[in-house]
């Protein structure tokens, strides 16, 4: 039998094991707890920043896309401009043999021979008395016409000219500039070949001639046939159908836009969908920044 003083101990023991248990739970369920909190926590900063990133996406695909009218919606069937690959020959030799017309306004014609593609856009100020039109010039995929652009701007040609056409049809939307006569007849005295997209074709491929989307905010060169390209160009304010027949040379920037919005809006002089614009415009000055 045991004694009153080992009946006391084994129950002293037994309280303390329960009391050491009961510690015990309550420090696992404490840590539980903690752990729990934390990954509510870590749940919660996940959930946060995926929202950021998402709605940011979000926001930056509409302002990519702002003003412009989806291509697919537009012109259902009409594939975009192709992807550029740039041709093996790129600015190796720009030549710029002179134009059955003299030039209409003094100038020389540019250098001639490889020229450079770096950089790899080239960024330009275009003043109007309607507002600034800024460019970016894709110096890297259509070097020869970047270069024929600088040589006349420099030289001052465009100053003081007036874009003497403006069209606002379902499927061209522009405006076009760069000729001093300001009747679309005029010229720098010389011509040069097309560059891109026109170079993603081979000659005998039936699609070089079918429309594509020239979207908004293009800068291309315009052209009275393969390889006239001058001293005029258009600027595409809303997306537009045309055959990859008229070089890409860069693009508006969101200043420009804003201006060729407001021109566009006046409309067409004495209505109709082509023709002056109801507001005259006159470039100021084209320098680069």
């Amino acid at each position: 039998m045991p004694t009153n003083e080992q009946r006391r101990a084994n129950a002293k023991r037994k309280l303390e094991r329960q009391q050491e248990r009961r510690a015990q739970r309550a420090r696992r369920n404490r840590l539980i707890a903690i752990v729990g909190a934390a990954l509510a926590a870590v749940a919660v900063v996940i959930a946060v920043v995926l929202t950021f990133v998402l709605t940011n996406q979000d926001k930056n695909k509409q302002a990519s896309t702002a003003g412009s009218s989806p291509t697919s919606n537009a012109f259902p069937g009409v594939p975009p401009l192709p992807s550029f690959k740039p041709p093996a020959n790129l600015g190796a030799n720009c030549q710029y043999p002179p134009s059955p017309d003299p030039a209409s306004k003094p100038v020389k014609p540019p250098r001639t021979g490889k020229v450079p593609t770096d950089p790899a856009q080239v960024s330009v100020s275009m003043v109007t008395d309607q507002g600034n039109v800024g460019l970016l010039l894709a110096n890297n995929e259509s070097p020869c016409t970047v270069n024929s652009f600088v040589s006349l701007a420099t030289q001052k040609f465009f100053d003081g000219t007036q874009c003497h056409r403006l069209s606002t049809s379902p499927t061209l939307s522009v405006l076009q500039c760069g000729d001093p006569k300001g009747d679309g007849t005029g010229g720098p005295g010389y011509q040069f070949a097309n560059e891109y997209p026109t170079d993603q074709y081979k000659p005998d491929d039936p699609k070089a001639h079918e429309p594509v989307v020239y979207p908004r905010g293009t800068l291309a060169m315009a052209n009275s046939g393969p390889n006239t390209n001058g001293s005029q160009f258009f600027m595409v304010y809303k997306d537009s159908q045309l055959p990859p027949e008229y070089t890409v040379f860069g693009k508006i920037q969101d200043d420009g836009l804003a201006t060729l919005d407001k021109i566009a809006k006046g409309g067409v002089a004495g209505g109709g969908e082509d023709g002056s614009p109801t507001i005259p415009v006159t470039i100021t000055s084209v320098r680069l920044d």
